[in-house]
């Protein structure tokens, strides 16, 4: 009777230890995307200020500069997804290069110490993003092994534990080497 008794509790303790890793891996996935979300909002505060900087030099490209402003305004939808979160935001990074590439036809803007300021803001926060990320995708692989591994895909089938999404790039392009040329 002791001995069933010993494993009834052994079983009730090892059910508690390992639905308590399922809380501690699926809490620091959600710390790991708050600090993607924290850089992006950094990201999308600073995209007005780069903007009115650049619309002052080209103010006839209004498209690019509309399309930035409907994605920001996009982004604030706290609803999303991983992955839709993941589509627009490689939709915005694209704007933004249009906007960037903007700048390189104008010599004056390219040099105003303003504009300058801004894009090593934005690059600090890029490698702030992008460091977010690896550490959002590891976090994510690792609570995955977990929901995935046996005995736990026992347990987090029991409690619907489901696996987590990466944080991907959506478009290839981005993927791709950049040529480097010298002229």
């Amino acid at each position: 009777m002791y001995i069933i008794i010993a494993v009834i509790l052994m079983l009730i303790i090892i059910v508690v230890v390992m639905y308590n890793r399922f809380i501690r891996s699926r809490n620091l996935l959600n710390e790991a995307w708050s600090g993607i979300d924290v850089q992006l909002k950094r990201r999308h505060d600073l995209i007005p200020n780069v903007v009115e900087t650049v619309k002052g030099y080209a103010q006839h490209e209004r498209k690019a500069f509309e399309e930035i402003t409907r994605l920001r305004s996009k982004m604030t939808d706290s609803d999303m997804t991983v992955k839709e979160t993941g589509k627009l935001e490689s939709s915005f990074t694209q704007a933004l290069k249009s906007i960037f590439a903007l700048a390189e036809a104008y010599p004056d803007l390219k040099a105003n110490q303003n504009f300058i300021e801004l894009q090593k803001t934005l690059a600090d926060v890029e490698e702030q993003l992008q460091l977010a990320r690896r550490y959002y995708n590891g976090t994510a692989r690792d609570y995955n092994i977990m929901v995935e591994s046996f005995p736990n895909n026992i347990l987090a089938s029991l409690f619907h534990f489901t696996k987590a999404e990466f944080f991907e790039i959506e478009l290839a392009t981005e993927r791709e080497i950049p040529a480097v040329k010298f002229t």
